[in-house]
């Protein structure tokens, strides 16, 4: 039986995770709730975690080293595509790292974090919202915006766990190479797709020319400098 912890509202599943994966937790251990007051995004953004969309963090413990964590968050991605589609009826397209879309609206982050030997995969999907707050209501959608139908936020749990477990375990068994095809496969972002990249530095536009070795994207410029994109934002153009 998975050990399921589960609030009404907490301030960020993410947190109390990393104290039950310092804990000793099992692997597959779950936090969520039906609220965040604090969630977590990438590169230190806020993720709008009101009521309506379900978020948890999977506390995991696969034999791979830190250095694949990228790999935990583009096997996720890969985990969830998969539950969506299975369960939700939903396709939706993979934004490079960490990004769950339907069209150029996003409906799923993805933020995976090492601590305390474990890997602590955060998750939070959009689920029965039909309105978002001004600054993210042009590039949000939910399930029951993309279905018109309300979906069973367990069900949905249960799925994209399972689904998670099983594509680290691909992960471990049969290594990068294979997260990478299937990440690949299941991503227009990856490769042949216009966009601008938010840098530390200013703004980049360029083509994207697949992923390298270690998960990193590849960017080729017009200028045609062809450049290694190891963080940051992607927006079509």
């Amino acid at each position: 039986m998975r050990r399921t912890e589960w609030h009404q509202s907490i301030d960020s599943t993410m947190h109390r995770a990393a104290e039950l994966a310092a804990e000793g937790c099992p692997a597959g251990t779950i936090v969520g709730a039906d609220i965040q007051t604090a969630g977590q995004g990438r590169l230190g953004r806020t993720w709008h975690s009101n009521d309506g969309g379900l978020y948890f963090t999977m506390i995991l413990r696969p034999k791979v080293e830190m250095r694949d964590l990228p790999m935990v968050t583009m096997a996720s991605g890969v985990a969830v595509a998969d539950a969506l589609q299975m369960f939700a009826g939903v396709s939706v397209d993979l934004r490079w790292p960490n990004d769950v879309m339907v069209g150029e609206r996003k409906l799923v982050g993805i933020l995976a974090q090492w601590h305390a030997g474990a890997v602590l995969a955060g998750i939070g999907l959009n689920v029965s919202q039909s309105a978002f707050p001004d600054d993210v209501k042009n590039i949000a959608t939910s399930l029951a915006r993309e279905t018109d139908r309300i979906h069973n936020k367990q069900v949905l749990l249960k799925a994209i766990a399972a689904s998670v477990e099983t594509h680290v375990e691909i992960l471990e068994t049969s290594g990068v190479t294979a997260i990478l095809r299937l990440f690949a496969n299941a991503s227009s972002y990856v490769s042949g797709k216009r966009v601008k990249v938010e840098l530390p530095g200013g703004d980049v536009v360029g083509t994207t020319a697949g992923l390298t070795p270690d998960g990193f994207l590849l960017l080729r410029k017009d200028d045609g400098e062809e450049i290694t994109i190891t963080a940051g934002g992607l927006r079509p153009v």
